[in-house]
């Protein structure tokens, strides 16, 4: 069941967070914006979920509407239907200029209509995506966990559509609701954090950019969103961890005891 998180009855954002079935894959929030005439996936995911939100999604517009694809990185849970969003839709896939020459790698080479013209590619800075009348915002998540990655950030409804970042593991069922006590949240978010956050410095600069964005709602692609006292709580508690890199030592490249043994 999809959630309307911003509804102006001009400019619309909605959230499918339940498409992911049982044990079939990684729980993963995928997201529509539309303004007017206009619409936007967001990080709609690969081939696992590329028929139920094209299904999920024409209660709002169909997907030969889409005016975009927008993806917050690579990996295949963000963008791996991208052949077929090509194929089946007029959209225009906006990702990092870093994956340019790597998403085409998911599209066949005899499917015609695929060229450069069907994307706009980032540069590391970011920038505006043409969107109704203020446009939506790619801002830099780099590192964080990709190294080409950026969030989105909307300025009508003040969403930070944050990809990786902030996300969270809960069980399947849960109620897709905002969060505002982080305190009892965290601690559905620091194995996945500690993990697939690149370092400290990454984290403490991108958690800076956002204080200064001071969006209405943090969400990200997985778990829940993030609300009132539970943004600058999260901040706070992102911007201090040690992460990625940080936690690296000597043990963690150590030669296996049976590689030395089949060497000597």
């Amino acid at each position: 069941m999809p959630n309307v998180l911003y509804d102006d009855d001009v400019h619309r954002c909605v959230v499918f967070s339940d498409l992911v079935r049982g044990e079939d894959g990684v729980q993963a929030n995928q997201f529509l914006i539309q303004h007017g005439a206009q619409s936007a996936l967001i990080d709609p995911g690969g081939a696992l979920l590329y028929t139920p939100l094209s299904l999920a999604m024409t209660r709002y517009v169909q997907p030969t509407d889409l005016t975009y694809i927008i993806a917050s990185h690579q990996d295949p849970d963000i963008i791996g239907a991208v052949d077929r969003w090509l194929m089946y839709t007029s959209a225009t896939v906006v990702c990092s200029k870093l994956w340019g020459r790597f998403v085409p790698h998911s599209v066949p080479h005899y499917q015609k209509n695929t060229g450069r013209d069907r994307y706009l590619l980032l540069e590391d800075a970011g920038g505006v995506i043409p969107f109704g009348e203020r446009g939506l915002v790619a801002v830099p998540a780099h590192f964080l966990h990709s190294v080409g990655n950026f969030g989105f950030y909307d300025p009508v409804s003040r969403i930070l559509f944050s990809g990786d970042v902030g996300s969270s593991l809960v069980p399947t069922g849960e109620a897709y609701a905002p969060v505002r006590d982080f305190a009892a949240h965290v601690h559905r978010m620091e194995g996945f954090h500690r993990r697939y956050m690149a370092s400290h410095r990454a984290c403490a600069l991108w958690a800076d950019m956002v204080r200064r964005i001071d969006p209405v709602l943090v969400v990200p692609q997985h778990g829940l969103p993030l609300e009132g006292p539970a943004i600058p709580a999260f901040l706070d508690w992102l911007g201090a961890l040690r992460c990625g890199v940080d936690l690296l030592g000597p043990a963690d490249y150590a030669v296996p005891t049976r590689l030395l043994q089949l060497a000597s």
